[in-house]
């Protein structure tokens, strides 16, 4: 009996042993959960991006960006109840970035305007992701658009819009004196909700206690209101550049003068330009912004004085407030919030009369700024002249 057992024995040490399955590293359990992610590739900047479920509503961050890592991280912790290491997690980014670009489907992605086809969607910004589609028709919300959308950092919601409102209540809140400075006002309004540009520089200029920077910062939360609405001269065209890549409009406050470089440089930013510089930490590569931007600037002095920068410009004056009609800052700013709505509501209705009537202008002669011409001459059934 017992020379069965050790018989017994014997056989069983001579099988081949079992292999434990391996246990995924946490790189590899990360790149998994990113599973749930639609990875692409935006061709434009050769950025790595990811599409996220958050809730009914679809988020793009780029890979490398906070807001992904973040995602993904809380999805570690769903599945694991703990966080990965830090290598880790770069490991598994540089792997998703990687099948973004291999893997994925080429897409281009806008930051706060876009236009595919007939129609322009415009970024709310909100928590709800949710984008304004304006076509010949109208306008309407949609929560999950057919273009995707990047954020940046200092990028403020605008209103949910609404019907009911017209342009003229946006005179109780800048200070313009004559129907001529109010028609190219709103006219440079229009025309920066229209993504592919070319635009004019708005020139805000008047003397003290005219509330020039008060006019500018109206402006620009109608069409993209920021965190720092309005920002001195840039340093040089690298900050420029990169002010354009992370904003659609650019503010410039109480300007005293503007330099030939930066004349130069408003004039391509306008109807169309590009900066390269070399990538940090790389010997042989380039970053290459390329934009075109509406552009606000104001300042007491008559700022611009270069002929190629002058036609480009649209040129306004304000006048001194009296005191008997001035405001305080609480007031006035608790009063536009409330009119907003309204008032981008009728400024959508505009833009959605230039798309029903584009195609079908003829100008009887060609100004410098031929298309902001046609576009705002379309758009005239929806203004208020």
């Amino acid at each position: 009996m017992e020379d069965l057992k050790n018989v017994v024995a014997l056989d069983e040490l001579r099988k081949p042993k079992q292999k434990k399955e391996k246990e995924p590293t946490q790189a590899e359990v990360l790149i998994t959960l990113a599973n749930d992610a639609e990875l692409f590739l935006d061709p434009e900047t050769d950025l790595s991006y990811a599409a996220i479920p958050v809730g009914d509503h679809r988020e793009v961050w780029p890979v490398r960006n906070t807001g992904f890592k973040r995602w993904l991280l809380q999805k570690y912790w769903e599945r694991k109840g703990k966080a990965p290491g830090a290598q880790a997690l770069q490991d598994a980014l540089g792997v998703i970035g990687a099948r973004a670009c291999f893997e994925g489907k080429p897409e281009q992605v806008f930051l706060r305007l876009a236009q595919v086809k007939d129609r322009i969607y415009i970024d709310l910004c909100n928590e709800q992701w949710e984008t304004v589609e304006i076509g010949a028709g109208g306008w309407r919300i949609l929560k999950n658009p057919p273009v995707k959308f990047r954020r940046s950092k200092g990028m403020l919601p605008l209103p949910r819009p609404e019907n009911g409102g017209k342009i003229e209540d946006l005179k109780n809140f800048v200070n313009i004196g004559t129907k001529e400075d109010w028609i190219l006002t709103v006219s440079w309004l229009v025309a920066a909700m229209r993504p592919d540009g070319p635009y004019p520089v708005l020139v805000i200029q008047g003397e003290q206690g005219s509330a020039k920077s008060t006019a500018a910062k109206v402006l620009r939360s109608l069409i993209d209101p920021n965190a720092a609405p309005q920002r001195t001269t840039p340093r040089d065209e690298r900050d420029l550049a990169i002010g354009a890549n992370n904003s659609w409009v650019l503010s410039y406050d109480n300007l005293s003068g503007i330099p030939l470089w930066l004349s130069d440089a408003l004039c391509r930013v306008s109807t169309g330009g590009g900066f390269a510089t070399r990538t940090l930490y790389e010997n042989d590569e380039e970053t290459i912004f390329t934009y075109t931007r509406p552009i606000v600037v104001n300042g007491i002095d008559e700022a611009i004085n270069r002929h190629d920068l002058l036609d480009r410009s649209l040129i306004i004056n304000l006048p001194r407030i009296p005191k008997n009609k001035r405001r305080d800052e609480g007031t006035f700013w608790a009063e536009f919030e409330k009119a907003r709505p309204k008032i981008l509501g009728a400024l959508f209705n505009a833009v959605a009369e230039g798309l029903n009537n584009n195609d079908r202008v003829r100008l009887e002669s060609m100004p410098r700024m031929a298309d902001f011409a046609k576009w705002i001459t379309a758009a005239e059934p929806g203004l208020p002249w």
